[in-house]
């Protein structure tokens, strides 16, 4: 599991999937996430722009993301 520990109150989900590497794009994250292939809290999520908060985890292609503060 990847973590990302918060520089401010929050990240946003394309920003946080490019941060560690799996989107190598903001072009690609708005893709996969537009095509609802990434789950936050165990839900699918469909907004690039979705804030990520401190507990928050994200999985997609089989990797999960914890964002910490």
């Amino acid at each position: 599991m990847e973590t990302i520990i918060l520089r401010d109150e929050y990240i946003k989900l394309g920003q946080a999937l490019k941060a560690v590497g799996l989107c190598e794009s903001g072009v690609e994250a708005k893709d996969v996430i537009g095509e609802g292939l990434v789950k936050v809290n165990g839900e699918v999520e469909t907004r690039r722009g979705k804030k990520l908060y401190d507990g928050d985890v994200v999985a997609f292609r089989g990797e999960e993301i914890k964002i910490l503060k």
